[in-house]
């Protein structure tokens, strides 16, 4: 029955992913009223190099004119999330107006050099896609299932495309020089309804190349529906100049990179048709961009029974560990029926019997009375007389102070940040506050938390470090504040620099890195001191049930199992294999299908709470096995234990980026792996706090219920 419980529970909280918030305020438009369209970046799933749109050298500059209310060209203030996910979003020169159909409308002619058509092929070649935004809504190429039941959305559209000649068989490339745009509308809601306000619930655009020739006085092309040549992105190469640059050569390059002031000269047009649609809620209307991942959901499900499965094997093993201790404690082996460690004795060296020195215990319900009294005769001497070892041994050294405790009190106080930080995400994504529509959200929010949570770091840290002895509160206060966001902004920033030289929108502006060292500084490590403060002036040290000896207790010589990084690697996998499943879905947003929104927060609410769950059943079971060992160095063995997953899911990355990714060139590459280093490494500090903090109460737990003389 608890499982059938919990079978229901995942589904109820699965459902979660099909509810959100796509918006706080609904904006409505009039019959002729101008409707902004902002241009925002180029992207591309075989790069990690993200480009402003109007930083492309081939398309229509922005004129500065107004449109809907803004002049183009004009940035769009943006929040955190959205300057570090690359995102540069302008007001454009696309005039759009709610129910004026546009067949073809003139945008501009621009010239372009032969780099900047180098550069366009480049581009094309990788194949970016291009992300413009009318009312938060991304414009969409519209897909329609292979049934045709069903039409799903993916953002962007691309820039160009790639063909090949019919009569020499070489490759061309070709620019989408005329958008039409499809907005799809319907009746506004409410009061805005009755005053003739319409809302938008669709946005499509639809690529055409169309070559420069055959152009009425307008600048439009006489035939924009019909079958038209491309406008092929080439220069013819100079012959005369290449030949007096290889004078000796008979064999002249086709493609000419040298800049001799020859241009080419691209005509850009678009067309506006409005479409209402009755068939789509506003509420609904960012279903079109998550359909496609209905069809996965058999997957979740399995990822979901695999976690489950994975998780019910190893609270069977925990529940083994958690009796066998207790009997150990309160029952034959070593101890008292008052929990006091009983002194050793040995075995007499005559055949005769001990004395029976404890009353006869009831039978089992299993066990005839008389096989009672036969097992007691026999086992008294052997199990009541041996020696007192393995984990009670331990009792004057379990909570011994580790090494370089300075850096393990601050680092458990960022990683109780994280845990908070990443709670606070899923419960919000759960309830639809965060959604694709809160363009940015999940990061800002994530960081606003991060920050704010520096009470809560300051205060666990300060506490640890005042039980360890610590005596230099302000050292170790700064340590948390800085250490570990230190060095993951040092390492952005350093990512930052190769960023920069590809002059990507992907890096970070001067302004933005100012501002987050502002963070850090101003608002985060006053939080940090006051949490400090408190703990270790307001709070007293976590008590231990157990005396410290003076002399530590020297420790026998290891399995190979419970040796250097064995166990972390060894206990790490397990987590992995609950969560591998649901991380693909993750990776293929991320990485390999950028057009498309990783939403199901409610399959990764599920599989996240059974992960850290096998996380916190895999530490005390590979806690156990250690202190059985007599093995007493378990406080950064905890740590490593709980994190050790992160190792697995780095070759996992490792595994995907050869075998799934088109990624090229030398810094998308780092780029990946960088990230994902640093992703794994928030995840491993992550989870080895929380398997930290579960030892930690375990063995409190176990020597708690034992004395010592």
């Amino acid at each position: 029955m608890p499982f059938c419980r919990l079978i229901a529970f995942s589904a109820a909280i699965s459902l979660v992913n099909a509810f959100y918030i796509p918006g706080f305020s609904i904006r409505s438009y009039v019959d002729d009223e101008a409707i902004p369209l902002q241009v925002n970046k180029v992207y591309s799933d075989r790069s990690q190099l993200q480009y402003a749109y109007y930083d492309l050298p081939f398309v229509c500059p922005p004129t500065g004119k107004k449109h809907a209310g803004y002049p183009s060209g004009k940035s769009i203030s943006l929040n955190l999330g959205e300057v570090l996910r690359g995102d540069r979003v302008m007001a454009s020169d696309y005039d759009i107006v709610m129910g004026h159909d546009q067949e073809c409308q003139y945008l501009c002619t621009h010239k372009v050099s032969r780099q900047d058509v180098k550069r366009a092929r480049e581009l094309i070649e990788e194949g970016y896609v291009a992300e413009w935004i009318v009312d938060n809504l991304p414009g969409a190429t519209s897909f329609v299932t292979v049934d045709r039941t069903h039409k799903y959305y993916a953002a962007g559209f691309k820039i160009g495309y790639k063909d090949f000649s019919p009569v020499t068989g070489k490759q061309k490339y070709y620019i989408n020089n005329h958008i039409t745009l499809v907005i799809r509308h319907r009746r506004a809601p409410g009061r805005a309804g009755n005053h003739g306000g319409k809302v938008i619930v669709g946005f499509e655009v639809y690529t055409k190349s169309i070559e420069a020739a055959h152009r009425d006085s307008t600048g439009c092309p006489q035939e924009v529906h019909g079958e038209t040549n491309g406008m092929e992105m080439y220069i013819t190469p100079n012959n005369t100049k290449l030949a007096s640059q290889y004078p000796s050569s008979s064999y002249l390059p086709q493609e000419d990179d040298v800049d001799d002031g020859s241009t080419l000269t691209i005509p850009y047009s678009y067309s506006v048709y409005f479409r209402e649609d009755d068939s789509i809620e506003w509420s609904k209307r960012w279903d079109l961009y998550f359909n496609n991942q209905e069809e996965s959901n058999v997957i979740h499900w399995l990822a979901i029974i695999n976690s489950l499965v994975i998780c019910s094997l190893l609270t069977v093993i925990v529940i083994m560990v958690i009796n066998r201790t207790y009997r150990q404690v309160h029952g034959k082996d070593g101890a008292g029926d008052d929990g006091k460690l009983l002194p050793k004795r040995r075995k007499p060296s005559s055949g005769t019997k001990s004395p029976r020195l404890r009353e006869k215990a009831p039978a089992g319900l299993l066990q005839q009375e008389g096989e009672t009294d036969r097992d007691d005769d026999f086992s008294s001497d052997e199990e009541f007389v041996e020696d007192i070892t393995g984990w009670k041994m331990l009792h004057g050294d379990i909570f011994r102070a580790p090494l370089y405790a300075g850096y393990l009190a601050p680092l458990i106080g960022s990683g109780t940040q994280l845990v908070f930080m990443a709670t606070g995400l899923l419960i919000l994504s759960c309830f639809g506050i965060l959604n694709p529509s809160f363009r940015g959200g999940f990061v800002s929010v994530g960081m606003g938390l991060f920050i704010f949570a520096g009470v809560i770091s300051g205060y666990f840290s300060s506490r640890l470090y005042k039980t360890f002895g610590g005596i230099n509160w302000r050292k170790n206060t700064l340590m948390t504040a800085l250490l570990f966001p230190g060095l993951l902004f040092t390492t952005i920033f350093i990512l930052n620099l190769f960023v920069w030289a590809q002059a990507s929108s992907t890096a970070l502006p001067f302004g933005t890195l100012v501002g987050l060292i502002a963070l850090m500084l101003l608002i985060q490590l006053p939080l940090v001191y006051i949490g400090s403060w408190y703990g270790f002036h307001q709070s007293q040290p976590y008590e231990h049930p157990t005396k410290t000896n003076s002399t530590p207790r020297p420790i026998p010589e290891q399995a190979w199992y419970t040796q250097s990084v064995y166990p972390a690697l060894i206990a790490g996998f397990v987590p992995f294999a609950v969560v591998f499943i649901e991380l693909l879905f993750v990776f293929r947003s991320l990485w390999q299908d950028k057009s498309g929104y990783y939403y199901v927060f409610g399959f990764l609410s599920i599989v996240s709470l059974v992960g850290i769950l096998t996380v916190v059943e895999v530490t005390v079971v590979a806690t156990y096995i250690m202190l059985c060992q007599e093995n007493y160095n378990w406080w950064w063995q905890s740590v490593f234990i709980g994190g050790g997953s992160s190792f697995w899911i780095f070759c996992y990355c490792i595994v995907f980026y050869y075998t799934k990714l088109k990624i090229q060139g030398f810094v998308s590459g780092l780029l990946f792996f960088s990230y994902s280093f640093l992703a794994c490494s928030v995840y491993g500090l992550l989870t080895g706090t929380v398997g930290f903090l579960t030892a930690y109460a375990f063995v409190r737990r176990v020597y708690g219920a034992i004395k010592a003389d």
